[in-house]
């Protein structure tokens, strides 16, 4: 009776602590990352619709639009409580989405392009309400690992598409309109479900913090590994049903393994006596730290009279601040032309292979491909640009730029193929497109402060959608039916009305991506000067206001105790 009692009282303080919540928001970013799954169920909709490139690629650009406008799930999470954002998020995730597996499967009449626009910006739209309601908390919770936590939270998002893969591949076999229905049903019961577990709560430093963060790095990624070896032999191998039944089933158990590291690690520490709650407070007037001090003081100042006497960075910027900052407009360019220019070519893939001829089945092996190593870009910047930082005071904004440098080569070798440069290509791509997402998060949260950390970090990656737009549609989409209509023109047929335009060749894509790689070195430059402007910042100890909150909360608890002992 007691074992029992006392695993219930266990199992109510896991569920409210911060490595249930943290574990159960790796869950939730797995539903984030089926945005990147357009190039795999983008050609249902191409055919499926009688759309041309130009028209495609206008709704890959309301994708990322819907998946970029997160401002406003800023704004709700700031006067709303978390399981609120979730629910709001869930309901937009399933309407979005399932309209238009209701349209690829001609269940409802044909409708106009603007109403596809609007089904896909609520669905892609709907995932900055899970990670609004995800990454606020978690960065509030543990502050000073907040480098590894985005890059573990990221690094699940970008697993999302593999993982999805291999779901749908178990349930539904080989149908890409499949793939939308379970886009649209399982993120959002995902956000349902643990909606209510997902909020701040009082931050005590465990000195082995560190160390269940490198857990949880392990197995997620032995999930990558394993389906990155799922990808490569799904790929040479004939699969039965039965065997990607099988392969899901690994899948989820890999899945969930972070929770039981949580209920372990919780166990450990886990005291009925001290975890339990305090009633008493401490009649004592304990001193405000000074990074406190000077908050309390801002507060007392006008809103607007803050507006251009900005504080010093790593203190709490308003929003306007923070916006009219040069720092953000910095990070706003760059978001512009790497995350812009990133999605434009991962919206692209499924199109970049058909041009080079290969089969549908190589097609989502790559997308698979982009999703593994958008994991792995995301947990390595993650990571690696939290030990630069504290050992060798490496700014962000430095690792944020090489990243760019980096997708810059992966689009030459798009634009000048070889044979197997496109399996390079993707790795390339989705490794920089992961790592950028943790470095803004990261440098949002450090220069402006985490009191609007959930608003501002939406609005620094606000340029993204002008980015996909400009060099998705109107430059890739452009030139790409452009050609196709050359190559039509060529073989003597008429373009007429409806026809589906498709580019062969190594020429579909070459100009459009040599206009991407210059885009996206330009964006790096302006990092470039970004880490310069920091370098002062980032050689200080820009934790040392949480040390110094944390010690003054921990001799509270003291006193408290204190006095309920006398």
């Amino acid at each position: 009776m007691t074992t029992a009692f006392g695993l219930c009282e266990f199992a109510a303080h896991f569920v409210q602590g911060r490595w249930f919540m943290v574990s159960a928001c790796f869950l939730i970013m797995v539903g984030t990352g089926c945005t990147y799954l357009f190039g795999t169920y983008s050609k249902a909709i191409k055919s499926s619709q009688g759309y041309d490139q130009t028209t495609l690629n206008l709704l890959g650009f309301f994708k990322d639009l819907g998946g970029n406008i997160g401002v406003v799930s800023g704004l709700i999470s700031q006067v709303t409580p978390t399981w609120f954002v979730f629910l709001l998020g869930s309901a937009l995730n399933f309407c979005g989405y399932f309209m238009i597996w209701l349209t690829v499967t001609s269940r409802i009449s044909k409708p106009k392009v603007w109403q596809m626009c609007l089904y896909i910006f609520m669905g892609a739209n709907s995932q900055n309400y899970a990670t609004t309601g995800s990454l606020a908390p978690c960065v509030k919770n543990f502050p000073e690992s907040r480098g590894v936590l985005l890059g573990i939270l990221k690094g699940y998002a970008g697993l999302g598409g593999a993982i999805m893969t291999q779901i749908y591949l178990a349930i539904y076999g080989n149908d890409s309109k499949s793939l939308i229905l379970l886009i649209a049903w399982l993120p959002a019961a995902i956000s349902v479900v643990f909606a209510y577990s997902v909020r701040p709560v009082k931050v005590v430093r465990q000195p082995n913090e560190l160390k269940i963060f490198y857990q949880f790095l392990f197995a997620s990624t032995a999930l990558a590994l394993f389906l990155m070896a799922m990808i490569i032999i799904q790929k040479r191998v004939f699969f039965s049903q039965a065997a990607y039944a099988g392969s899901a089933t690994v899948v989820c158990a890999l899945l969930f393994l972070p929770m039981f590291i949580a209920i372990r690690n919780e166990y450990l520490h886990w005291n009925p006596q001290i975890d339990g709650p305090q009633t008493v407070e401490s009649s004592r007037p304990w001193p405000l730290s000074s990074s406190e001090e000077r908050r309390a003081q801002n507060a007392r100042t006008s809103c607007f009279a803050r507006i251009f006497k900005k504080p010093a960075r790593g203190e709490d910027y308003s929003i306007l601040q923070a916006l009219l900052s040069i720092d953000m407009l910095i990070l706003l360019f760059s978001s512009f032309s790497g995350l812009g220019s990133s999605l434009t070519a991962l919206d692209n893939f499924g199109q970049i292979g058909e041009s080079l001829g290969y089969s549908a089945n190589v097609i989502t092996s790559f997308m698979s491909l982009v999703s593994i190593w958008n994991y792995f870009g995301r947990v390595f910047s993650g990571f690696v640009s939290e030990i630069l930082l504290h050992k060798y005071k490496v700014p962000r904004p430095l690792m944020l730029a090489f990243s760019l440098i980096l997708s810059s080569a992966g689009y030459l070798l798009i634009a000048f193929p070889v044979s197997g440069s496109l399996y390079v290509a993707s790795v390339i791509t989705g490794f920089s497109l992961g790592a950028q997402f943790p470095l803004i998060y990261a440098i949002v949260s450090e220069l402006f402060g985490l009191k609007y950390f959930a608003t501002l970090f939406n609005i620094a990656q606000l340029s993204t959608p002008l980015g996909s737009y400009t060099l998705n549609v109107k430059v890739t989409g452009y030139l790409y039916d452009r050609k196709a209509k050359q190559q039509l023109q060529r073989s003597g047929k008429e373009l007429a009305k409806g026809t589906e335009l498709t580019c062969i060749g190594t020429e579909c894509y070459k100009l459009p991506f040599i206009i991407l790689a210059s885009i996206t070195l330009s964006g790096a430059l302006a990092l470039l000067i970004l880490a310069v402007r920091t370098r002062e910042f980032y050689r200080s100890d820009i934790y040392k206001k949480f040390r110094e909150n944390n010690m003054a909360s921990a001799e509270t608890e003291m006193a408290s105790t204190s006095v309920q002992e006398k």
